[in-house]
């Protein structure tokens, strides 16, 4: 499918894109257990745009509790679907204070989106979660220069829409230094890491507190 010429989206707050992944969201149904899960009461999702996540969980553990972090017009647009047990906000500490003692926090391919991603790390720690996973991170050079990164607006969130008119979307990544990483990590010791399969470049990590 090629873009609409001209039509382009910048950045992560864009309505259009909050609208599709919001969207693409409601109509996902997924299937299967979620091992990572089981047995855990409360979930710190970081970058979890619509609550994606939540849904999977769900099929392995329905009464569980999960925040998802998200950027303001996430927040905003997602709000609709909170409940009980799923709620949206865009600030760190708010989030940790609405689910009490934090069992995970849990981030898939969002901190190389944050302009300052090593105080994000230390704002995580301070919540305490018992263990913090990480997927899709892409390590580099501590003094890389930012990437512009493009995607169909269809490629974004979960599932297919069937959208007619595709736009390009731009944003920019940033590669994270490994020693940084781990460093930032003040209080917790790594069980796994490696290569992530779900994404060519980058690489995945298991936490727990020391």
């Amino acid at each position: 499918m090629q873009a609409v010429a001209g039509a382009v989206i910048e950045g992560y707050e864009h309505r259009d894109l909050v609208e599709a992944i919001f969207r693409k969201t409601v109509a996902y149904e997924p299937a299967g257990d979620w091992p990572l899960i089981a047995d855990t009461k409360t979930v710190l999702d970081f970058g979890g745009g619509a609550g994606l996540h939540y849904k999977v969980a769900r099929q392995q553990t329905v009464d569980v509790r999960w925040a998802v972090v998200e950027t303001p017009t996430m927040v905003r647009r997602a709000s609709e679907l909170a409940t009980d047990r799923l709620r949206f906000f865009d600030s760190l500490k708010e989030a940790a204070d609405w689910l009490g003692a934090v069992d995970l926090m849990h981030s898939n391919g969002a901190i190389q989106y944050v302009p300052n991603a090593i105080e994000t790390f230390r704002g995580l720690c301070a919540a305490q979660p018992a263990r913090m996973v990480w997927y899709r991170v892409p390590i580099g050079e501590a003094d890389a220069e930012p990437e512009v990164q493009t995607s169909y607006l269809s490629d974004n969130g979960p599932g297919s829409l069937g959208i007619a008119k595709d736009k390009l979307v731009k944003y920019t990544r940033r590669r994270i230094s490994r020693q940084a990483f781990v460093a930032a990590h003040e209080g917790y010791r790594i069980v796994e890491c490696g290569s992530d399969p779900r994404e060519r470049g980058t690489q995945q990590f298991r936490f727990v507190r020391a």
